[in-house]
């Protein structure tokens, strides 16, 4: 697995991790460990770019869960996240995902990620999202 976090800048700094590899049992914890040194290092909105990601296991899964709950107690109520992820109106302002392949969506969709992460298919629409 390769990781990379590169700076962009739109109406907020957005930190962008690129991944290259499987996100699975072999290498969830380096991605786990890597998101949240950015996080500690001051990243507060974090696009994960996934394009070159073909498969995410339910590690990996658990991995970006430990992400998003990081960047939400930061800032996020969570009774206002609760009644939105109920309503199905809530998408974490801080936490969006890049491109991910068919396959990885499919994964996304079927454990219900996307029920509260935003993924979009663009980078800059996806900064300009933040």
């Amino acid at each position: 697995m390769e990781l990379n976090l590169s700076q962009e800048q739109g109406r907020v700094p957005v930190a962008v991790l690129h991944v290259k590899g499987n996100i699975d049992s072999n290498s969830y914890m380096e991605f786990q460990t890597f998101a949240e040194k950015a996080i500690a290092d001051g990243a507060k909105d974090l696009l994960i770019d996934m394009r070159e990601v073909p498969y995410v296991s339910s590690a990996g899964l658990r991995a970006l869960n430990q992400i998003y709950n990081k960047l939400r107690a930061t800032s996020e109520d969570v009774g206002t996240v609760s009644k939105g992820v109920t309503a199905g109106t809530y998408k974490s302002p801080h936490l969006k995902l890049l491109s991910p392949s068919a396959r990885v969506l499919e994964t996304l969709k079927m454990s219900g990620f996307d029920m509260f992460l935003d993924i979009q298919s663009n980078l800059k629409n996806a900064i300009a999202s933040f």
